[in-house]
């Protein structure tokens, strides 16, 4: 079976590796034999074992350098030693080049057989350790950025997904990165060669939409000038994409219903039937169960989308992602822009990690660009953020600077010093008070003495006759 793993026995006494090829005739895995070391090197480069049985007394080269050169192959296999010269320095040279274990000579089949099952499974274990160690670490992938626990679980729907012909239905929020999701398991795809046709359901109208799924022949309709292939037919043998799917109008849900279970479909204004082979992917912003619910989108469409479903979390439910992100636009859009941007200050982590981000990755996007467009320096600062970001952390934007206005002419005779200007208010409210000093005062909001002090300044005491008493 393709599956059955490789074990490469290599021993220049033939007897004796028939010996061995007897006992692990019956065990699960391929044998293959090479009496001399080059006949090894043959046999690994295209066999690629699992495992080595490996003599060290060769003909033509020295067993501890062949145990060497193997277990620096990636990926190396598990070695297991056997020689007749079974001394303690032996065993101790062969493990230091990286032996998994030691047979001397002879040995019996049992103990041959739990060896080499051993070594296998250690070979195993190692490697799905170091698969979900890999998993659980990256930070990207397929484009997207992040090492949220929220994304490794979307990593490894998409990953296991992509190469069924299941129709994956994808959730989340606007800006979360749907399509990207879309495209990715394209790319994982057997069908990666063929075409990934995608089309926003929300973007075009209902009366064209039916001609942009399925196409439409000339004369079809008033500017139906010639035929003209759908996305249905431009994806044939590939993927397609129906973002915000829940937008569909209900007639032509039906249509895409059968389109689904059948594979089949016509161009809008002809009988004939055409045949392709696609894979759906679908894509909403919207609560699909509460469409159907609401009876805008129809029950068994929804069943037959739903087979696997992707749920994409927001933005603020990933943590330190965003940071990821940001830092990755700034990169980008410094380079684009020319600008020397090389990383986030402290002060504007804090608001970006502070904001609730309703638009998710592409409100992200665009508050970074944004940033670079209008700003150059060594690192971003928050007060260069837009405002709508800011505004969550606490923290206050500069106001611009005021721009000076050109004196204009004559202002020498315009304005009044501001001395002069009191006085004549003074004066003038005193006045209109039949000079009751303490009736002006109450109109101009301060205390009679402030006018007492004011009129003594100017050289005007109590000789004046003003009353300060009401009459």
């Amino acid at each position: 079976m393709a599956d059955r793993p490789t074990v490469l026995l290599v021993e220049d006494t033939r007897s004796l590796a028939e010996v061995y090829r007897a006992y692990l005739r019956t065990a699960p895995w391929t044998v293959v034999h090479a009496a001399t070391a080059a006949e090894a090197r043959a046999l690994f480069a295209t066999r690629r074992p699992a495992a080595v049985l490996l003599d060290l007394n060769l003909p033509d080269a020295d067993g501890l350098d062949l145990l060497r050169e193997f277990r620096s192959r990636k990926p190396a296999p598990e070695v297991i030693v056997i020689t007749a010269h079974g001394s303690v320095a032996v065993a101790v040279a062969a493990m230091k080049a990286g032996a998994s274990d030691f047979l001397a000579k002879p040995f019996a089949q049992e103990r041959l057989v739990v060896t080499v099952a051993n070594a296998l499974e250690r070979r195993r274990l190692a490697r799905e350790v170091e698969a979900l160690r890999c998993a659980a670490d990256r930070t990207t992938f397929c484009g997207f950025i992040g090492g949220a626990a929220a994304m490794q679980a979307v990593y490894r729907i998409i990953e296991n997904a992509a190469a069924s012909r299941a129709t994956v239905f994808i959730t989340g929020e606007s800006g979360t990165g749907k399509e990207l999701a879309a495209e990715a398991i394209h790319q994982l795809s057997p069908r990666r060669d063929k075409p990934f046709v995608a089309l926003n359901c929300a973007a075009i109208p209902r009366d064209l939409m039916e001609s942009e799924v399925f196409g439409h022949v000339r004369g079809a309709f008033t500017g139906a000038l010639a035929d003209r292939l759908g996305a249905a037919a431009q994806a044939d043998g590939g993927t397609l994409f129906l973002d915000e799917v829940c937008e569909l109008d209900l007639a032509l849900q039906g249509k895409l219903l059968r389109f689904i279970q059948t594979g089949r479909f016509q161009r809008v204004g002809s009988a004939r039937e055409e045949q392709v082979d696609v894979r759906f992917v679908c894509a909403t912003n919207r609560d699909p169960l509460e469409e159907v619910r609401e009876g805008r989108f129809r029950e068994d469409l929804y069943y037959r989308l739903h087979v696997i479903p992707i749920a994409l979390p927001a933005l603020r439910d990933r943590g330190d992602d965003m940071l990821r992100i940001a830092e990755a636009f700034l990169a980008r859009f410094a380079t684009e822009e020319g600008k020397r941007f090389r990383g986030l200050a402290a002060d504007a982590r804090a608001a970006l990690l502070a904001h609730d981000w309703p638009g998710n990755v592409r409100e992200l996007e665009n508050a970074i660009r944004t940033a670079v467009v209008l700003h150059d320096g060594e690192v971003l600062e928050a007060a260069m953020l837009p405002a709508q970001v800011v505004r969550g952390a606490g923290i206050r934007k500069p106001a611009p600077a005021a721009v000076p206005r050109p004196e204009p002419a004559g202002a020498d005779r315009l304005i009044r010093p501001l001395a002069e200007i009191e006085r004549e208010a003074i004066e003038r409210a005193i006045a209109l008070c039949g000079g009751n000093i303490a009736k002006a005062a109450a109109h101009l909001g301060v205390s009679p003495s402030t006018l007492y002090r004011k009129r003594a300044s100017w050289g005007e005491g109590s000789a004046t006759g003003l009353s300060g008493v009401g009459e």
